[in-house]
């Protein structure tokens, strides 16, 4: 070895040599003391015990803890390779090889997936210190290690599309099907009011019909007809919040009905405004998503569940649901109904078939900060960290800020990898989450390098500072926006390719009909003489037929 490599200092691991064992312990502290004497000085060295190496009769085991405490006299010195070795040994075929110890880089660093996942685990680092490699990584070997479990991963940036390969199935707005009955009614208001609060007076309204609604189609189903039937709302047996289908057509209807029965007609105007809402985002073709076949009808939950959290896996057994893509006014309440199937399809389930939750971008879904964010999401994260792991629903939390992520969620996570963070806010809250012995490693954290991590927690064998090892390159996350941007892949992009972009772009921000909003509706619309049009056209750029449709007319 070379001098470089035998050196004491913080961090580092020795071993005291006691009579029954060899005692396991860290470095804290180091200082100097000059002999009275001569020029000479002795070093000193503060040690945290951590566990020991049993000299049992096939081989060295190593346990946490410490039972038989040191002497003064027992040896120390610096831990060996093999000692690493039996520390940090695999104990079986559940340890995944995540990649090497910074003391020594010939000792593998494993991880025990049961206690990682069952007890929750959470990886923390600020932008551009390898995070995403890291959970891509880690999510790899998980699936190699446990082809049965069930992952979801929610990925906010369209990072992970590509890093599965053909074990996970890719979900965006595209290709989603999560009809509107499946939001529950906070969920649902979230969506019709674009993420603001509701009007009482609408809500109000609301909460009476969606009970009915799901009522009339369930009758539509009994008696194999169609048409509204006159219910009474104390007899329908639903609430708000519980998943069963209705359509768009009978809610509207029960609004309306209402309406017609005020005499007052300043008063109705609260009733046209909701009915406008309802219709708007319905035809929102952003909410396709939501709301395709929204007045048909069909009970297609099942077949929602099994498609979103892989059941049965048929050979993709994880889902990367793209979030990038949503209109960001709903997205806090797609992710309130993802999480929220997810455990209580294992609380109903009794836990029967695992599923890992993995959350990335944590702290914009479960702020600290109660007064930012949606409620319900926090909420439906929190029942995870706190009940999932009973029911086989696992979490993981990924975020560059976890000061800003509610702390009650975070402390539920027992395994932490911990990469660089500089902000003084994270580290203080990370002191408090670990142990004592485990905090004097986090002088480390602002400091540590690409792909170095702290590991603390149930999954590693010890307070650990370790090197993520490479992620072979299909492996390795990249946003689409990089990815197409490749020099090799635009060649030869051409204006048909512009063109196809821009239709894309207008049409997934375009509406299919203007909605019929009588807040705008009062006055006609101007029609626009032969002479008036060529005039507006070039220098307004609007097509003179379809100036009849717009909500501010010209008078």
């Amino acid at each position: 070895m070379s001098i470089s490599e035998v050196r004491a200092t913080v961090g580092r691991f020795v071993s005291i040599r006691s009579a029954s064992s060899i005692i396991v312990a860290m470095i804290t502290e180091v200082s100097c003391e000059n002999l009275a004497s001569s020029d000479n000085y002795i070093a000193i060295a503060s040690v945290d015990l951590l566990g020991e190496i049993l000299n049992a009769a096939d081989k060295p085991k190593f346990q946490r803890g410490v039972t038989n405490y040191p002497t003064i006299g027992d040896a120390v010195d610096l831990i060996t390779s093999q000692e690493l070795r039996t520390i940090y040994a695999p104990t079986g075929s559940d340890q995944i090889n995540v990649g090497f110890l910074q003391q020594d880089r010939s000792v593998i660093a494993y991880v025990d997936i049961e206690e990682m996942l069952s007890k929750h685990f959470a990886v923390l680092g600020s932008t551009g210190v390898g995070k995403s490699t890291g959970v891509s990584l880690l999510l790899n070997e998980i699936l190699k290690a446990r082809p049965n479990l069930r992952i979801f991963l929610l990925d906010v940036h369209n990072e992970y599309g590509r890093c599965f390969g053909d074990r996970a199935l890719v979900l965006n707005p595209r290709n989603l099907k999560l009809p509107f009955w499946l939001f529950n009614f906070e969920e649902i208001v979230d969506v019709l009011f674009a993420g603001r609060p509701g009007v009482p007076e609408e809500l109000d309204i609301l909460a009476e019909v969606i009970p009915i609604a799901k009522g009339v189609y369930t009758q539509y189903q009994n008696a194999d007809r169609i048409g509204l039937k006159r219910i009474d709302p104390k007899q329908v047996g639903f609430t708000v919040d519980t998943p069963v289908p209705y359509r768009l057509v009978d809610l509207i209807s029960l609004i309306d009905e209402r309406m017609g029965k005020l005499e007052n007609r300043s008063s109705r105007i609260v009733y046209h405004k909701l009915i406008s809402r309802i219709e708007a985002v319905r035809n929102d073709p952003r909410y396709a998503f939501m709301f395709d076949n929204a007045n048909v009808g069909g009970d297609t939950m099942a077949e929602v569940i099994s498609h979103l959290f892989r059941l049965p896996a048929n050979g993709k057994p994880m889902t990367v649901m793209q979030l990038a893509g949503f209109p960001a006014e709903v997205i806090d309440s797609v992710v309130s109904v993802l999480c929220r199937m997810a455990f209580d399809f294992g609380l109903w389930s009794d836990g029967v078939s695992p599923l890992l939750f993995v959350c990335e971008e944590a702290h914009r879904y479960a702020s600290a900060d109660r007064n930012i964010g949606f409620g319900p999401t926090r909420k439906a994260v929190s029942r995870i960290a706190k009940e999932g792991r009973k029911y086989g629903v696992y979490l993981g939390l990924i975020t560059q800020r976890p000061a800003e992520l509610d702390a009650t969620i975070i402390s539920q996570c027992n395994t932490l990898f911990t990469m660089r963070l500089a902000n003084d806010r994270d580290q203080a809250l990370l002191r408090a989450a670990v142990s004592d012995a485990a905090a004097n490693l986090l002088s480390f954290v602002p400091s540590l390098g690409t792909r170095e991590v702290l590991a603390f927690g149930e999954g590693v064998a010890l307070p650990t500072r370790l090197r993520f090892k490479e992620v072979p390159p299909h492996q390795l996350p990249r946003g689409e926006a990089t990815i197409s941007s490749v020099p090799s892949m635009t060649a030869g992009h051409d204006m048909h390719f512009v063109s196809a972009v821009l239709e894309r772009w207008r049409g997934a921000t375009s509406q299919r009909d203007v909605p019929n909003d009588p807040v705008f509706s009062a006055p006609p619309a101007k029609t626009l003489s032969p002479v008036e049009a060529p005039m507006l056209q070039p220098s307004m750029g609007l097509d003179p037929d379809r100036f009849s449709l717009l909500k501010k007319p010209l008078r």
